[in-house]
């Protein structure tokens, strides 16, 4: 059976719903025995019998957040900043021992639409690292700078977490 893990970053919220909606997907298929999800602030890398790698982060600035655009965020009222985005956790990773397949996620704001993706900037790096993409990046839809997330975006996630199970299996 696969091993499945769902890193992320969250802000406001709304990319941690995205990741457990995911993790939800994926168990639906794998087992809830199966998949873990935690926020990249974390310093570990994935467990060893990780199979299917998920990494989601919001995209600030056209890209992965970092220190900045992480404080920007805090000038602008939010109160969860972690010290550790999806930047940080990747930049930290060593090449997979074996392989893991790796898909990746990120939420941007809806209207308007902005050019740039933490998701793509995400893959693009993990697949640079050694990891397999199992899926294009994706992206979910977010109302404003703070959300909430559009309709329908969490059973999206959950089906999408759904077909990344049964291409890992």
């Amino acid at each position: 059976m696969a091993r499945a893990e769902v890193v992320y970053e969250s802000i406001w919220g709304n990319t941690e719903a995205v990741a457990r909606a995911v993790a939800e997907g994926i168990a639906s298929r794998l087992g809830e025995a199966e998949v873990s999800v935690r926020a990249a602030s974390d310093e570990t890398g994935p467990d060893p019998s990780t199979q299917l790698l998920v990494v989601g982060g919001p995209t600030h600035a056209f890209g992965m957040s970092r220190p900045a655009t992480r404080e920007s965020a805090k000038e602008r009222g939010a109160t969860t900043i972690p010290a550790r985005g999806i930047r940080e956790w990747i930049d930290a990773l060593g090449a997979p021992r074996t392989r893991v397949a790796v898909a990746t996620f990120d939420t941007r704001t809806v209207s308007p639409r902005l050019p740039g993706s933490a998701a793509k900037k995400a893959l693009k790096r993990l697949v640079s690292l050694g990891y397999e993409p199992a899926a294009k990046a994706e992206t979910f839809g977010v109302h404003g700078y703070e959300g909430p997330l559009a309709d329908g975006e969490l059973e999206r996630a959950r089906a999408w977490g759904a077909q990344l199970a049964d291409r890992a299996r």
